[in-house]
């Protein structure tokens, strides 16, 4: 098991087998740059191999030009990375570079370029078949085939701690005469993994269920808020749009995927087996626990594992009719759900459309977001060597 000289708390998110990329400004400086997160530091990377090439890609404001050089570049980093906080040959430079990460400002960690989110959990799924479709089929006929998705908005990604002001839009209500144009009475959030990808691919040619590692960088928390109202009334016969492109809230630290290899299990049995484009060797499941917080009181802990569909599939998937990647995009799983109500990852679940309203320790209620609340979710996964690390958080807070 490598320890690391730098001090790091027991139950720090990011232990020495963690090491997530961020973006951050240091206290007195103007210019943003790439780091990785160390217990309670966070390490200057652009300093360490300052008047080099990759030193230049990673004194820039996103991820985006070091991802770009590929995974091979990917892990000489991490390795050399965990060299320098694992010996002592180094550490005075090392020491020069480390920044309190209480004292930085943390940013947006990738530019994004294409944004699509997914629909990949049954319990989520079937829940809301449930909800919207009482006495029929929970699931639709096309969803045990194929990563349901749609393509989402880039340019309303954003980092967390963002405010998020709340939409307007058209909603009717049932028993409503006509549709009306105002603030949204039922805003939601939705528990996600955000997917990030590093290495593009090119245009015509289908990425491979195999070469997932080969294209995706890292993992980060994502809340996919929603305006259920406003989206109940426009998604048929197309699919959402205004509900859900006005925001979406990720977390400062981009995991990697070579963090979370202990994390790895088996995908749920697929039944019917999948065309043969999403069938994979070695599947891409992860043991992911997800704990939400509303107003500082946990309403609820899904468990990742349970996924019908997983990262690779969607990815394959994204690109099976010849779709391009590009460095930095981004892709959600859709809300993350478990089998237990305990475990639902969005409030429409949660209090089922407004009808079971949850009780918050204050004795106040609520079936969806008021003004002036903060929702927070953090995570945890198995690493190498037994710990466990830890994705930091993303969090907003309902404006107006």
């Amino acid at each position: 098991m490598r320890q690391t000289w730098v001090p790091v708390p027991e139950d720090s998110d990011f232990p020495v087998q963690n090491l997530p990329y961020g973006v951050f400004t240091p206290r007195g400086s103007n210019e943003a740059r790439v780091g990785v997160a160390i217990g309670e530091f966070v390490l200057d990377l652009s300093a360490i191999w300052a008047g080099t090439p990759l030193g230049a890609d990673l004194a820039t404001g996103s991820l985006n030009r070091f991802m770009r050089r590929g995974p091979g570049e990917w892990a000489y980093v991490r390795e050399r990375v965990t060299d320098l906080l694992t010996t002592e040959g180094e550490r005075r430079l090392v020491e020069a570079n480390l920044h309190r990460i209480d004292e930085v400002r943390l940013h947006l960690p990738v530019e994004v370029a294409d944004y699509v989110d997914f629909y990949a959990s049954e319990q989520h799924a079937t829940n809301l078949g449930h909800i919207f479709r009482p006495g029929g089929d929970a699931l639709l006929p096309n969803w045990k085939h194929l990563p349901v998705g749609y393509h989402g908005r880039a340019g309303t990604v954003v980092p967390s701690e963002t405010g998020i002001r709340r939409p307007n839009g058209q909603r009717k209500g049932p028993s409503d005469p006509a549709p009306v144009f105002g603030p949204s009475v039922k805003l939601d959030i939705e528990a996600e993994l955000g997917f990030v990808v590093g290495a593009g691919s090119t245009l015509g040619e289908p990425v491979s269920v195999d070469d997932f590692a080969q294209h995706v960088f890292g993992v980060v928390l994502l809340n996919d808020w929603s305006a259920r109202d406003i989206q109940a009334w426009e998604y048929v016969p197309l699919g959402p749009f205004l509900g859900k492109s006005f925001a979406t809230s990720i977390s400062p630290w981009v995991v990697p995927l070579a963090a979370l290899e202990a994390a790895r299990v088996a995908t749920p049995v697929q039944d019917p087996q999948p065309l043969p484009y999403l069938v994979e060797k070695e599947p891409w499941g992860l043991d992911l626990s997800l704990t939400v917080k509303l107003n500082g009181a946990v309403v609820s802990r899904p468990p990742y594992a349970g996924m019908y569909w997983s990262p690779a599939q969607m990815l394959a998937h994204t690109t099976a009719n010849g779709a391009s990647l590009r460095t930095g995009d981004l892709y959600g799983s859709g809300t993350i759900s478990g089998p237990e109500a305990e475990q639902r990852g969005s409030l429409i679940e949660l209090t089922w459309n407004g009808r079971d309203p949850l009780t918050l320790p204050d004795g106040s209620t609520r079936t969806f977001l008021q003004d002036g609340d903060t929702v927070t979710m953090t995570a945890s996964a198995p690493g190498v060597d037994g710990v466990r690390i830890g994705f930091g958080e993303v969090t907003g807070t309902i404006t107006s």
